[in-house]
């Protein structure tokens, strides 16, 4: 395992043309926060092309999270059972699931972004005793840890793999993960080059390739950001004032790019004014969410086929990770959030799920939201 590790600027255009070759424009943006009275909001969209069937899942205290190795080497199946309730978003266009957002009852948050191009899994040899399936990756985690330490605990032992032959959809589940707890701890949890990369989050914001440390490098070109901007100047014998506020920002980038997304998120978060609670720390994270919002239409890619394809924000979510609370709006009621008090659904004594699609927005708490 690794915790820091060099840019790989070598090879950064030769995985950028592969990822343009193999997948579609798919982006996502992760943003948390702890306000002033230690709440922890940590929020995310999804950006994606596809109709990934992406649903709304609990699932109880002991539900059975199956632990399997690569079919050749017969290593044993283990089933474990979990040791939270959780909350989260599946995309079930992949068989069985797959969790890549959620929080569980202990407030242990959890966000899987695409990585294409980048990310190369562990291989399990015959060996290893710990090992997980990246499909079941999400459900293991949030189903049995509650904090950050003891994600980097169990990473340090636990092998995660992929079965390229594996039904996901249209896109490989290329993705890394980023980790926010109760505490407000954050990390971002890396496969690269078969090898584990774990980065504190130092900058509470996450978006896609390349990896976190060339994003963190990118943002030294951006130094000159400022939230005061320059009021006047004197040319000459004319005294030159500016046209309006924000004039700091100028060359912050617009664009939905992950590379100008990571900036402008950034910027944002460390630039507002701190929250002083939740609902403020709510509030501040839906603002900066909003500037990485994708109408359908505008950031468009052509497949190998020939068919053009929009990428667009599908969904986004708002964890609320000290009063299990969680916000969440698909693309028609993006202004509409439905609320939802987690506790009711925590205390199902089964699974239960709907299509984000068809919930009850605006208005809809506890479990009452995934009934059909």
């Amino acid at each position: 395992m690794r915790t820091r590790r060099n840019p790989m600027l070598r090879t950064l255009t030769t995985a950028l043309s592969l990822a343009a070759m193999m997948n579609a424009a798919l982006a996502c943006t992760a943003v948390d926060i702890v306000a002033a009275d230690r709440t922890v909001i940590a929020g995310r969209t999804m950006e994606w092309a596809f109709d990934m069937k992406w649903t709304l899942v609990s699932r109880p205290k002991g539900f059975p999270v199956k632990l399997t190795a690569p079919k050749a080497l017969n290593l044993p199946e283990r089933t474990v059972e979990a040791k939270y309730a959780l909350v989260g978003v599946s995309a079930n266009i992949i068989p069985g699931g797959a969790l890549v957002e959620g929080q569980n009852a202990a407030g242990l948050g959890m966000s899987g972004n695409f990585l294409p191009g980048f990310t190369t899994y562990q291989t399990v040899t015959p060996q290893d005793k710990n090992y997980v399936e990246v499909l079941s990756f999400g459900a293991w985690a949030l189903g049995n840890f509650a904090t950050i330490a003891e994600v980097k605990e169990a990473l340090k032992t636990t092998k995660v793999w992929s079965d390229p032959s594996a039904a996901s959809g249209p896109t490989a589940p290329l993705m890394h993960f980023v980790f926010t707890d109760r505490a407000g701890a954050s990390i971002i949890v890396e496969y690269v080059e078969g090898e584990l990369h774990i980065h504190d989050n130092v900058a509470h914001v996450l978006t896609n390739a390349p990896t976190y440390d060339w994003h963190l490098t990118n943002l030294r070109n951006y130094l000159n950001l400022s939230t005061v901007g320059v009021e006047q100047r004197q040319i000459g014998n004319v005294d030159v004032t500016a046209l309006g506020q924000g004039g700091g920002l100028v060359g912050l980038p617009g664009d939905y790019t992950p590379p100008s997304r990571f900036v402008r998120a950034s910027a944002l978060r460390h630039g507002m004014t701190p929250p002083k609670d939740g609902a403020e720390a709510v509030q501040a994270v839906v603002h900066v969410l909003n500037t990485v919002d994708i109408p359908v239409g505008v950031a468009q890619s052509r497949l190998p086929n020939g068919q053009l394809v929009s990428d667009y924000t599908q969904w986004v979510s708002i964890k609320d990770l000290t009063n299990n609370r969680l916000q969440i709006a698909d693309y028609a009621h993006r202004t509409s959030y439905l609320t939802i008090d987690l506790a009711p659904l925590f205390a199902l004594d089964k699974p239960a799920e709907r299509l984000i699609t068809d919930l009850p927005y605006p208005a809809g708490v506890g479990a009452d939201v995934l009934k059909p």
